[in-house]
């Protein structure tokens, strides 16, 4: 917090709003670097590294209570060398010490608290930490000087058990090596098994899987989806991945006035949402809900994926054409504020509309949640118009009307703050859903925003001097190395772009850039990436990233990407790769799909085989739009007016005669059709 005799500390150099808004704490916090880390030695004082992120409401609460206040401030500044990391900046060392936090205390979360060794070592963590002691919780002015006098009195265990701890990091990311016991084949009896494990833990009245907090849990809803299609006898896998969308567009989690998803649900019936609004999670669900579409053609999804998309134009997109990171869960301190609404403001703003948006909503005179009211839909429309003797049409209506004016009053409200900063991977997703959502509705805006955001992306995330690229981006200025998962994200969606456009240039982008990443990511023992560059040297190990969290492991993404590529390109060396890794998890993809959703996804295609639709000439991208807006999951479409590609798999599958012909190949076989009208091309596709 700043006050008018305030004197920033080194974070006011820093572009993260995260970063920012420890600026002016009393604390003197150090962005993590080589001054710092240098610092440390230099005083041979213990690193307390404090990471979290803009949106999270406990880092801001403890920000407020403990790194504001002068007394804490001061124990900090004599005794450690204070670090402020914005885990979305540094995913690498997130990864790491959470992994540290984890292993010592069983949990993990944000704000992470975590004491090193001046060599950059764990050996003491948490997450939130009081002002003073309670339930079961040290304050953190005791955790401080706690740690702080075991590390001069009793140096030589600290650093034992530093040693220790990172060593147990080491060997647990040592997996992927050469196991007698690991399957030489994916067979359908472990995705079967996979389908059913994750349907025992289905919540089916409410939608999604297990108990609260409730996640998205997008890839396990993908997963459903993919099987259901290569498997259409069981209706169960279709049916709950369609109750988890209904029940999340239907709920609190879902802004009904303003379009997108929050974070995550406190309870099991997805009313009470954790409130920040994350980039990734709205490009996860408008993913998921496209396919959902092409499907089924249910208007609600159709409907969701516009107001969502609209909200990130809207609220979250650059007048540059790149996408911001979240918006904060809180807004005058409050969570949720901006978000909820009383019974007396929704009298007195819609007058005799009031009962009808009230039913519809499920607004309480006394609240539905801590005394205000979250809007979401507990029953259906029919029932309510028929509850007031009116038509469906005729209540929608209203509800349009009445969301209007709420929105109006909405917008002059104090917003929850924007964490403007860009990342390459979230966009990356971002621009993948945008050409998924083209692909579902046809809407020719949504490509054009694809196309638009990836030309940013090339322009301000490129490290040319490198020929990588940078993770994160703001006002002018890329930096830091990117990630594997940004290029994972990116070699994702230039295929999805290249997909729906019909432009090569995309898809041989992704295979320059996938050569990179093997270049320099690859375990080569394994087939494995590592989450950091080969060149970085600031991080004490590097971590493989295997787990689908709230984001997709970047090497299950990589697993698909090269199956898809090692098709196109005709690279045995990318399909084995893909096959390699997929292999090695089978068995963690079996006993748990509810964290190998994506991998789960590339087994199913692995095993049914991918075909490939190959159509190039004058005058066929109506042909593309009809194909890109079926669910085919392991159709690769190459259809062109184009002709001019450096890749030569494609090119040699082109054919010069009098017809207008194109080949579906399989199988390591090829068939060549006529194309004589709509109907009999999407008959065979």
């Amino acid at each position: 917090m700043q006050t008018p005799d305030s004197t920033p500390n080194l974070l006011i150099e820093e572009t993260s709003p995260y970063l920012l808004q420890h600026a002016y704490n009393p604390v003197a916090w150090h962005p993590w670097g080589e001054a710092a880390l240098q610092l440390a030695k230099d005083l041979d004082k213990p690193i307390l590294v404090s990471i979290g992120y803009a949106a999270c409401h406990w880092c801001h609460v403890m920000e407020r209570e403990s790194f504001e206040d002068l007394d804490t401030a001061k124990i900090m500044n004599e005794n450690f060398v204070n670090i402020k990391i914005d885990r979305e900046e540094r995913p690498d060392l997130d990864h790491i010490y959470m992994d540290a936090v984890q292993a010592m205390t069983g949990s993990g979360g944000w704000p992470l608290n975590v004491f090193l060794t001046p060599d950059k070592k764990p050996f003491y963590g948490g997450t939130y930490f009081p002002p003073e002691p309670m339930h079961n919780r040290a304050s953190w002015k005791d955790v401080l000087l706690g740690v702080s006098k075991g590390f001069k009195e009793n140096r030589d265990q600290i650093d034992a058990q530093a040693q220790k701890l990172t060593q147990h990091l080491l060997s647990a990311n040592g997996f992927g090596k050469q196991d007698a016991t690991v399957s030489t084949s994916l067979t359908s009896a472990e995705m079967d098994a996979a389908v059913s494990v994750l349907l025992t833990q289905a919540d089916t009245v409410w939608g999604g899987f297990g108990g609260a907090p409730k996640f998205p849990q997008t890839a396990s809803i993908r997963f459903l989806l993919r099987y259901h299609y290569f498997n259409p006898s069981h209706k169960a896998s279709l049916e709950h991945a369609l109750v988890c969308l209904d029940k999340m567009i239907a709920g609190g989690i879902y802004d009904q006035l303003g379009g997108g998803f929050s974070r995550y649900s406190t309870d099991v019936q997805w009313l009470a949402p954790h409130f920040e609004k994350m980039l990734y999670d709205n490009a996860l669900l408008v993913t998921t809900l496209a396919e959902a579409y092409q499907i089924t053609k249910k208007a609600s999804y159709q409907i969701a994926i516009a107001e969502t998309l609209a909200f990130i134009e809207r609220e979250m997109m650059d007048s540059d054409g790149g996408f911001y990171s979240a918006l904060d869960a809180d807004s005058e301190g409050v969570e949720g504020k901006f978000y909820t609404w009383s019974a007396s403001e929704i009298h007195a703003l819609l007058q005799n509309d009031a009962s009808i948006f009230m039913a519809y909503y499920g607004v309480t005179e006394n609240g539905n949640w801590e005394h205000t009211n979250i809007l979401h839909i507990p029953q259906s429309a029919a029932i309510v118009a028929q509850s007031f003797g009116i038509s469906e049409v005729e209540l929608l209506q209203i509800i349009k009307n009445c969301n209007t004016v709420l929105m109006q009053v909405r917008s002059k409200r104090i917003r929850p703050q924007t964490d403007d900063k860009q990342l390459l991977g979230w966009n990356a997703l971002m621009n993948t859903a945008f050409s998924k959502a083209y692909a579902a509705t046809g809407n020719k805006n949504y490509l054009i925003r694809a196309q638009q955001n990836m030309a940013h992306v090339f322009e301000c995330f490129k490290d040319s001097k490198n020929n990588g690229w940078f993770h994160t981006y703001k006002n002018g200025t890329a930096k830091t190395p990117a990630f594997l998962d940004d290029y994972a994200y990116l070699i994702e969606a230039l295929i999805q772009l290249q997909t729906v456009s019909g432009d090569f240039y995309w898809l041989e982008k992704a295979g320059e850039i996938t050569d990179y990443v093997i270049a320099h990511f690859i375990e080569p023992e394994t087939g494995f990436f590592f989450y950091t560059h080969d060149a970085q040297t600031d991080v004490i190990l590097r971590k493989k990233e295997v787990y689908d969290g709230a984001t997709p492991s970047g090497n299950a993404v990589m697993a698909g990407n090269l199956l898809h590529l090692g098709v196109v390109y005709g690279k045995d060396k990318y399909l084995s790769l893909s096959k390699q890794t997929c292999l090695s998890l089978l068995p963690a993809i079996t006993k748990h799909p509810g964290s190998f959703g994506v991998w789960a996804a590339v087994v199913l295609n692995q095993l049914v085989g991918t075909r490939e639709l190959t159509l190039i000439g004058p005058g066929v991208l109506p042909y593309l739009a009809a194909a890109s807006s079926l669910f085919r999951p392991n159709l690769i479409l190459n259809i062109s007016e184009n002709r001019l590609t450096t890749i030569q798999a494609i090119n040699d599958k082109i054919i010069d005669n009098q017809e207008v012909t194109f080949q579906i190949c399989e199988n390591y076989a090829c068939q060549l059709h006529t194309l004589t009208d709509f109907d009999s091309f999407l008959a065979i596709v």
